[in-house]
């Protein structure tokens, strides 16, 4: 995954959500009665990259976005369906976490590059989570 941007959302400047600092928002957690930080990217897929075959804006593969909610403790709040319906190549998406520096840490992908890089140990197949 490659040109990960912030996202402005709109939805941003509607009543609850309450900017705490660029790119953060606080808002409440749509699954639960708690309140959560926020934030929005954009990237786009690298389908030459391992675990990226197949990927588009409509179908985000697991790998390796699984790992960067694993990574940064994040999970996300929302898909912006009808952006990634109608991108050919950018994907959105909202990432939240009760702790805001979870989501401090998970912006400093922007710019970044973030894939999935296969290494063997004793015989098996492995993959680990690069950033760079």
């Amino acid at each position: 995954m490659k040109n990960f941007k912030d996202y402005a959302a709109e939805k941003y400047s509607e009543a609850g959500y309450e900017k705490v600092e660029e790119g953060i928002y606080k808002t409440k957690d749509p699954y639960g009665s708690e309140m959560c930080y926020v934030t929005s990217l954009s990237f786009e897929h690298e389908p030459e990259m391992y675990g990226e075959e197949g990927g588009s804006p409509s179908y985000i593969t697991q790998t390796p976005f699984e790992d960067i909610l694993d990574e940064f403790f994040v999970y996300v709040t929302d898909f912006y369906e009808e952006l990634n319906g109608s991108s050919e190549v950018t994907c959105y998406q909202e990432f939240a976490s009760n702790d805001i520096e979870d989501i401090r840490k998970l912006r400093t992908i922007i710019g970044k590059h973030v894939y999935a890089k296969i290494y063997e140990k004793d015989g098996e197949e492995y993959y680990k989570l690069v950033i760079e």
